[in-house]
């Protein structure tokens, strides 16, 4: 298997979206694009995986998080890492997610993660703790707004949790 990751370029968008579509996931080549122009002004990076030249996932490093406890404290948040269902368990979101803290690490020295708690998210929940990542001690949110004691919420993809993960600066 040889993995090559890179940033994305902008005929990614397409390439991305097919192979979205073929397993029913609704990711519009805009949101790619939409990602690349953000790339382009320095607000985003994307890093997008291939092995054997066929797309197998990406990840976004967002430079100013829209958390607020992460945009006051300057903190960069990976956001939207995704691996093809076909190619979760080869190691390939961990190296993606390697990558990224090693970009980060030349910036901050703390990085930021939110993950869902719906179920599909346990792997995702896992790995971030495997890495190190610990609560932000802040609570959970529901469409970007904090959970209230008592509160009565759906658990779907807008229910999540962030995290933190303290970097090793070179």
């Amino acid at each position: 298997m040889h993995l090559l990751i890179r940033k994305l370029q902008n005929h990614d968008a397409e390439i991305i979206s097919s192979a979205f579509n073929e397993i029913r996931w609704n990711k519009p080549a805009s949101q790619y694009k939409h990602y690349f122009t953000e790339q382009k002004v320095g607000k985003r990076l994307v890093l997008v995986a291939f092995v054997n030249k066929k797309f197998v996932g990406y990840l976004t490093i967002v430079w100013k998080s829209n958390y607020p406890p992460f945009k006051n404290g300057n903190i960069p948040e990976v956001v939207d890492l995704n691996v093809l269902p076909k190619y979760q368990r080869q190691k390939i979101g961990t190296k993606l997610m390697d990558e990224a803290e090693k970009i980060i690490s030349k910036k901050s020295k703390v990085v930021g993660i939110g993950v869902g708690l719906a179920p599909g998210y346990n792997a995702a929940q896992r790995m971030y703790v495997r890495r190190g990542f610990i609560p932000d001690g802040l609570g959970v949110e529901y469409n970007e707004k904090s959970v209230k004691y008592g509160q009565k919420i759906v658990v779907d993809d807008s229910l999540t949790l962030h995290f933190t993960k303290r970097l090793n600066n070179r």
